[in-house]
């Protein structure tokens, strides 16, 4: 899976997270193609918590370890 982000909190502004089968991940500057497009995502993170709201799949809240604050609009790609 694929993710291509756009917001405040992550290494670059825009960038591509690819998730690989072993479940490592590579992070990239920019959009990395192809994208076959899967849902449309808004990412919250302030401090441990993280409100997701995905247009295929809901809205999620979760609970990370560290402290973040991330205000992400995503992409999510096969």
């Amino acid at each position: 899976m694929k993710y291509i982000e756009f917001g405040v909190g992550n290494r670059w502004l825009l960038r591509t997270e690819t998730e690989l089968a072993d479940g490592t991940e590579i992070e990239e500057k920019g959009v990395v193609h192809p994208i076959k497009f899967h849902s449309l995502y808004i990412r919250v993170w302030i401090r441990k918590t993280v409100w997701i709201m995905d247009f295929r799949e809901g809205f999620k809240r979760s609970r990370k370890t560290r402290n973040a604050f991330k205000i992400i609009i995503g992409i999510s790609s096969h």
